[in-house]
Formats: C-alpha cells, structure tokens, sequence
C-alpha cells in the first residue's frame, strides 16, 4: 500500500479523449420538454468492471467517489481527489463487517479474492435521481437502495452521489452504486453470489430490482408531494405509442457537444452532426409534433366539453323561464276566473229562480190574451173595410 505522508499522484487519467466542451444550455431541454411535458425521468442500468476489459475495481471506485485508491495488484495508484461533482460517498455493509467501511481494504480484498484473468471484480448500478427532489431526499433514497441490495445479496455496497455535468442536462443528477461480487462478512469476503451471472436468472434479478428502483422512486416523490410518476417498462411495455431514442455513446456524445459549441460561436441554430444525433433529433421533434397534436386534441375536447355545459346551462335557464310564464299565466287565469266567470251567478243561483216557475205556469193565459187581442183586431178592420194602403 502507499506509505503514510507520500502524496497520492494522479494515474488515472481520462482515456476517452479531450476534456468534453459544455453543451450551451438552450440544448439542454427537449422539445417534449419545451413542450411543457415535464416528467421525472427512470433510468436504472446494471454493469459489471471486469479484468477481461482491463479494469479494476479500485479504479472505478477511485473515479465515483472522487477519492485517491491504491490498487495492490498492481501498484497503480488512482488519484480522482481534484475531480469535482461528488455530492456524497458512503459504504453500507452487512452487519458485522464493520472492515468494509475503509474503502481501500474493501476493494482490495475485491481484488485480491478474484483468480481469474476475466474475472468480474465489483458490479455497478446506475442510477437516474429525479431532479424533483431535493440533496436530503436524493441521499435517502440511494442509501435506501443500497440496503436493499445489501440485504438482498448480502454484499458492501459503495455509493456515490453526483451533481449534473457541466456540459449536460442541469437535471441529470445520478447516483453510482458499486456492490462486490461476492459476500461480505465479518471476516472478510465468501461465496461469489451469481444471482446476476448464471443467465437463466440474471434477467428475472435485473428485472425485480428495476422494479424496486422504480417503486422507491414513486415512493420518495409521493411523499415529497410530487405528482409525477415514472415505469420501469419500455414504452411498448407500458402500450405507449412513443419511439424510444437511441443511445447516443461516448463517441456521438463528445462529436455533438463540440460542434453544438462550435455552431453557437459562428452564430448558427445548434444541430445534430452524427447520425445517431440526428436519428435522435428526429425522433424527439416527430415526439413534439404528436404532443402538439395531442394537446391540441384535449383542447378541443376541452371546448367542446365547456360548449356543452353552457348549452346546459342555457337551456336550463330557457326551461326555468318558459316554466316561470307558465306559472305567471296560471296565477292569471286563476286570478280572473275568481274575479270575472265565477262573479257571474250560474242559472242555478240567479235570484230571479224562484219566479221562473211561476212564469212558466202563466205562459197559458198570455197566450189566450194575445189571441183575444188579435180577433178584436180583426173585428175592427172588417168595419172599417180593407186596408188597401192608402191613407184616410
């Protein structure tokens, strides 16, 4: 091991090239996103340091957790102290392996348990946090998912926090989550759990711990009041009608960032160069036209909704008028047949009733004088001879 009081040069250093160039922030934000389809997003991926690649795990370690780690193995010391973006570092080991908190002694004896020149030395979950949260709650629910796959696997887990890059998505908070290969005990490393290697299994494991992320997640943004949701199934899984993107790589990602800087300082609208970025483009602005069209749909579904309710509304108002006339005119009629029809005595309740008989008895006799009066009449015209018209 590096003696005490050498300082720890840096060996390690980046092997894919140039430092990146910080992606512009107007290219930070999807046209989905711009879109106003904001949505916390899912990513969990299950990775395996292996010799057969030339890595180590005191390397990767070293890099995640921004800490300076010799490699026993091979004397190699692996200096990420000057790094920045580390927001947190922990170890969570099975209960009475308080050894495997030192993480120089933790990944040695990773190393140094392992034979095999392709030999898997440490296992890496990656994990997507939801930039919804705060640091506190980020924090709780990576050290929650450590012991779940301490207890699980009965594994150390070393975790490591990090902020969003400079050059990338200010939301892309993330967490690196390297677990040994084998379990951990109070005197040291056993038996290799190969839950993730035989693969008749591995895929049924992967599967439930996406699951368990993806319920965690929910789990932290619904008791931090947050409305959003994320699946741990494909688009089509969920029966989602979305193309996915495509990965874009180390390599598409580096040529992108440089010439997305580039085209801002000749003064062009940022575009896609590679043909992973521009398969990528096409697909995210294919995605915001159908939102476009969606949104458009729920509007008019919307309008339509509100002109049915205020043509509800209308003819409600339309029935309560014709029936407040009706009873106007009911109240009227009424009014009048109490002060006018029922005012006039029916035959039955004349006062003259009591009479009438008594004319009806006379009727006989009137008859009688009236035919009196007209044989007189006729008596006196034949006396006086015939009325032939012409006066006397």
């Amino acid at each position: 091991m590096r003696a005490a009081g050498i300082p720890c040069t840096h060996v390690a250093v980046r092997q894919r090239g140039l430092r990146p160039t910080p992606r512009p922030a107007q290219r930070r934000w999807t046209t989905l996103e711009k879109a106003g389809a904001a949505m916390a997003i899912y990513h969990l991926a299950v990775k395996s340091v292996s010799r057969s690649t030339g890595r180590s795990a005191v390397a990767a370690v070293a890099y995640r957790a921004g800490v300076c780690l010799e490699n026993e193995r091979d004397g190699l010391v692996h200096d990420y102290t000057r790094r920045g973006g580390v927001e947190d570092a922990f170890i969570v080991a099975p209960e009475g392996a308080e050894w495997a908190q030192d993480r120089s002694a933790l990944w040695n004896a990773a190393e140094a348990a392992e034979k095999r020149k392709d030999a898997k030395v440490a296992r890496e979950y990656e994990l997507g946090l939801p930039a919804e949260l705060d640091a506190d709650q980020r924090r709780d629910l990576v050290r929650a998912f450590a012991e779940d796959i301490r207890d699980r696997y009965g594994v150390a887990v070393d975790a490591a926090i990090h902020a969003p890059h400079d050059y990338g998505d200010d939301r892309n908070h993330h967490a690196h989550v390297m677990t040994t290969t084998r379990e951990v005990g109070p005197d040291g490393l056993g038996a290799k759990t190969r839950q993730l290697d035989v693969r008749t299994t591995a895929s049924v494991e992967v599967e439930m711990i996406r699951e368990r992320w993806a319920g965690m997640v929910n789990g932290a943004l619904e008791h931090a009041q947050v409305a959003e949701r994320v699946d741990h199934r494909s688009y089509e899984r969920q029966g989602l009608d979305i193309e996915p993107t495509v990965k874009m790589g180390h390599a598409s990602a580096a040529i992108e960032r440089r010439a997305s800087a580039e085209q801002i300082a000749a003064g062009e609208e940022p575009h896609a160069v590679t043909p992973r970025g521009q398969m990528n483009e096409a697909i995210m602005e294919k995605r915001g036209l159908g939102f476009y069209i969606e949104r458009g749909q729920e509007r008019i579904r919307e309008w339509s909704h509100q002109l049915r309710e205020r043509a509800e509304l209308a003819m409600q108002g339309m029935s309560s008028l014709v029936q407040g006339a009706a009873r106007a005119m009911r109240s009227g009629l009424q009014t009048s047949s109490e002060g006018g029809f029922e005012a006039v005595p029916a035959l039955d309740q004349s006062p003259h009733r009591d009479q009438m008989p008594a004319i009806e008895l006379d009727q006989p006799g009137q008859r009688g004088r009236d035919r009196q009066r007209e044989q007189e009449l006729d008596r006196q015209r034949g006396r006086d001879g015939p009325d032939i018209g012409f006066g006397r």
